[in-house]
């Protein structure tokens, strides 16, 4: 037991020192530098292509959006403007585009028939089914109204008279095709308090007021026609003026601030938002309704409804900046080269278990030597000192062995 004590303390205060050993192998040598090559590769790939990490990254990035559109169109033979079409007026970064609208006319809160086939009735008990139906124009009394000398009729409501029939076939305007889109975007990054706008430097006031955006002969252009937009989007005019839509507008910003700012511009793609619910039969395309209101001189209160089928555009701004940052860059380097390492794992691995030679390499490798040894060949006069083998030999790299190996396998 005391022998047992003595000797793990003794091996616990032991000193390792790294020893060089040379090995002449045409192998091992090669496994070793194409380990190394691969790791400085992807390491450099990692940092300066891929990743980037060699920046400091704003993500943060604070946006304002102005738009206007302009054009004229024809709806149900009415000359329709900007000011007709265009919801909200305000000029927000979202904003639709009317392509086709339902009036109803002079309503007002009493009751009337319901209309549609799904309210037609023949006796009371039918209409007691649509008691809570969220898809009548009003509060489904349960009576069925039938007129003189027809055996159908339809349901009666309290709400709003007479009720809204949304099935009439109308025609839309199509002149929203040659509409324009003006955007006007800036935006800030402010970890570096660095601002820009969608105007680039290049461009005068004459060239940004007849220019029209193309995604390769003019890619800065701010000024959108909204046919170019579906083109983009591969979308059915017909069908998207009839239903209609929500079609997005991506501004995104990638900035390498290390460069002059007039390198930091916007890149636009546009995308159809709602494209999930196209072929959807209860909820496709994109439609709302507002009324106004008038009172009458005997003080009963009146509302002309509107629903509006239109092409809503979201504009979406995203973005990021970077600038060099050299501590990150040192962090990762110094990585690499660390890594560099896995190559003499990999190689002291096949020299000691897989090429002939690996007892040899393994005894030169790994030697222990204690004090009362070092001082017994002190003693010694330098010619009765332990010698090298002939097959090893003295290597001028800093005192290493140089061990002449096979690079055949076991």
């Amino acid at each position: 037991m005391g022998f047992s004590m003595v000797g793990c303390v003794t091996d616990f205060f032991t000193y390792e020192t790294t020893k060089s050993v040379v090995v002449k192998s045409w192998f091992v040598g090669i496994v070793n530098r194409i380990v190394q090559l691969l790791i400085i590769s992807y390491f450099v790939g990692w940092v300066f292509i891929y990743e980037k990490s060699y920046q400091v990254k704003d993500t943060g990035i604070e946006s304002s959006v102005m738009t206007k559109v302009k054009g004229y169109g024809d709806l149900n033979g009415q000359v329709m403007d900007v000011a007709d079409y265009v919801f909200p007026q305000q000029g927000a970064g979202i904003f639709c585009i009317m392509t086709k609208v339902i009036v109803t006319k002079n309503q007002s809160r009493r009751k009337c028939p319901e209309v549609g086939k799904h309210f037609t009735c023949s006796k009371n008990l039918d209409c007691n089914k649509h008691l809570e139906s969220p898809f009548a124009n009003g509060v489904i009394t349960g009576e069925c109204l039938i007129s003189f000398n027809n055996t159908k009729g339809y349901c009666e409501i309290s709400g709003w008279c007479p009720a809204e029939d949304d099935t009439i076939t109308i025609k839309p305007m199509m002149d929203v095709v040659k509409f324009t889109i003006f955007i006007k975007n800036s935006i800030r990054f402010p970890l570096f308090n660095v601002t820009r706008g969608n105007f680039i430097s290049t461009m005068t006031s004459s060239d940004i007021k007849k220019c029209n955006y193309h995604p390769e002969t003019n890619p800065y252009c701010p000024i959108f026609l909204v046919e170019d937009v579906l083109n983009i989007t591969k979308q059915n005019h017909m069908e998207l003026a009839l239903k209609g839509g929500e079609i997005g507008i991506n501004i995104e910003w990638k900035c390498n601030l290390d460069w002059d700012l007039d390198y930091c511009r916007p890149k636009y793609s546009f995308t159809r938002l709602d494209a999930p619910f196209i072929k959807n039969a209860v909820s496709s395309g994109y439609n709302f309704r507002f009324a106004k209101y008038f009172m009458s001189e005997n003080g009963t209160e009146f509302r002309t409804l509107h629903k509006i089928y239109a092409i809503r555009f979201d504009v979406m701004v995203t973005g990021s900046a970077g600038k060099f940052n050299t501590v990150q860059t040192l962090i990762h380097l110094v990585a690499a080269f660390t890594s560099i390492g896995l190559g003499t794992v990999l190689c002291d691995i096949i020299l000691l278990n897989f090429l002939k030679g690996a007892d040899q390499y393994k005894a030169k490798k790994f030697e222990e030597v204690s004090m009362a040894q070092i001082e017994a060949s002190l003693g010694q006069s330098p010619e009765s000192q332990l010698s090298l083998k002939q097959d090893i030999k003295s290597s001028y790299d800093s005192g290493a062995i140089s061990l002449a190996n096979s690079d055949q396998p076991i």
